[in-house]
């Protein structure tokens, strides 16, 4: 892949929801779905970003687009840092970032004719007339590969793929440099979900696009990632080419994840790494090493000390101190 432009650095990211408890709920404790992460994307890279569900990928996407309020932490899209401005600012911003969300058949309006579903972010930024926005949404349905006269339905009328490529055409109103897609093919059949993905990939080329992939299907993200981050428990654990994840993994975390996946690449050795267990409460993650609790190699420091998130190999990271 050759070297482009960051298009966006996220610097120390945590989002910290609080939970009260207590008999007059004054007991304050912070569930820490993001706590404290770090990465660039380049322009027209796919950053696949994975784990278990709570791990707080869904958490990432959304803080980034400030969905959710950050706790703490900068995202700098195209040279500015999001997290700090007004509202107003953000909104001229959020033209160039937009979303892909998991569930197509709760993520568009039932009482919206596909038209107005497609054409609403046009209209609330102020692009165009009714006529432009008409062909607009012409033009995005032939790019998705839907029928343009079907712009009249509704989305119970279509199939679950055919929604979420009225998703994708929304996402797409705008021309964005940046698309969080979030789960976007996980409530989908198999032989559609390929379908999808190579769309994506498509739309990637044609249209200079960037995306972050967030999927807790190893396979899918190793199809479609340049580059894949593995969180657990709101943290990064490794970041590295998609190539070498999947040939070299460095964190135990990580090769249990690949053990889990049946003939994920049957020649590299996984040992007897397995993922047992639930993920701890983020709300009372465990100390030091937050993966201790699962680790068949845990010993005394990893109890005590939390492990470094460094380079190890030549943009190989990861967190471990089985690694030093």
């Amino acid at each position: 892949m050759s070297k482009n432009e960051t298009i966006l650095k996220v610097q120390n990211l945590k989002k910290y929801f609080p939970q009260r408890s207590g008999f007059f709920k004054q007991k304050v404790e912070h569930l820490k779905a993001v706590d404290g992460i770090s990465f660039e994307l380049e322009e027209n890279e796919t950053l696949g970003l994975v784990g278990e569900s709570g791990c707080g990928k869904s958490t990432t996407g959304r803080t980034i687009l400030r969905v959710h309020e950050p706790t703490d932490g900068n995202v700098i899209f195209r040279g500015q840092d999001i997290a700090n401005v007004e509202e107003s600012e953000l909104q001229v911003i959020r033209k160039d970032m937009q979303m892909i969300f998991q569930d197509p058949f709760a993520s568009l309006n039932p009482r919206m004719t596909v038209k107005n579903i497609i054409s609403e972010g046009m209209r609330i930024h102020g692009v165009g007339n009714k006529e432009s926005r008409m062909e607009r949404v012409e033009e995005l349905m032939s790019i998705v590969g839907l029928r343009p006269e079907y712009m009249f339905r509704y989305p119970h009328e279509f199939s679950g793929g055919q929604r979420q490529r009225i998703g994708v055409a929304r996402a797409l109103a705008l021309d964005p440099k940046l698309i969080i897609c979030d789960e976007p093919v996980s409530a989908l059949d198999v032989s559609i979900q390929a379908q999808v993905l190579n769309l994506l990939m498509d739309l990637q080329d044609e249209f200079d696009l960037t995306f972050i992939f967030i999927a807790h299907d190893l396979s899918v993200v190793e199809h479609i990632s340049d580059r894949v981050a593995v969180m657990y428990l709101g943290k990064i654990v490794e970041l590295t080419t998609s190539d070498k994840l999947y040939s070299e993994p460095l964190h135990p975390y990580t090769k249990g994840l690949l053990h889990s996946v049946p003939e994920a690449n049957p020649k590299v050795p996984m040992g007897e790494v397995s993922l047992k267990g639930d993920i701890p409460s983020p709300v009372n993650p465990p100390s030091g090493c937050s993966f201790r609790t699962r680790c068949p190699h845990a010993h005394d420091r990893c109890k005590k000390e939390e492990p470094e998130f460094r380079e190890y190999e030549d943009s190989h990271y990861a967190a471990c101190h089985l690694l030093d």
